[in-house]
């Protein structure tokens, strides 16, 4: 009897003791929660790749994120085919920026035609802690653009973006 006690102290031990080796060897990671129609949007700190977020399809199969720009939170969807950050005039405005009806004079073609657009740049964009700096974005009518979108002046700024396991992983 003895002899079992000694060896289940001797495994127990051994389990304390790679369980903490374990503890160490993983990366750490903090979680964020975005409010996101109750979805979780994961942010983690990565030692050697920087700083990712992992955002999951929507129930449309969208990628909706928020961003933080001058401190007011924007709701964006994701557009890998968006050129730039497009933004309507009611989202614009929450931050200052209101384009006069001179300043629209860049055509732009969408999914909904052609028409006319202010070009702006973005000092910062926060998206999930991923921080860029100098976007060029485009202020659209109201009417002609429902909802903002996240294009590749803000995505191309970063390491990488990329779909996988259903989720748009984006990383700097």
């Amino acid at each position: 009897m003895r002899n079992i006690l000694f060896f289940a102290a001797i495994i127990a031990g051994a389990g304390v003791f790679m369980a903490q080796m374990a503890d160490r060897m993983a990366p750490a990671s903090a979680h964020t929660n975005v409010p996101r129609n109750e979805v979780t949007v994961g942010v983690a700190a990565m030692p050697a790749a920087g700083r990712s977020i992992s955002i999951p399809r929507d129930a449309r199969g969208h990628f909706q994120t928020d961003a933080r720009i001058d401190g007011q939170r924007i709701d964006f969807m994701v557009d890998t085919g968006a050129s730039v950050v497009a933004l309507n005039e009611k989202s614009a405005a929450r931050f200052g920026l209101r384009p006069s009806r001179g300043e629209y004079n860049a055509t732009v073609t969408t999914a909904n035609g052609t028409l006319k657009a202010a070009r702006a740049r973005i000092a910062m964009m926060d998206v999930g802690g991923l921080i860029v700096r100098d976007v060029e974005a485009m202020v659209l009518p109201d009417e002609a653009l429902s909802e903002n979108l996240l294009g590749l002046s803000f995505l191309s700024k970063l390491k990488r973006f990329e779909y996988a396991n259903g989720r748009l992983v984006m990383e700097q």
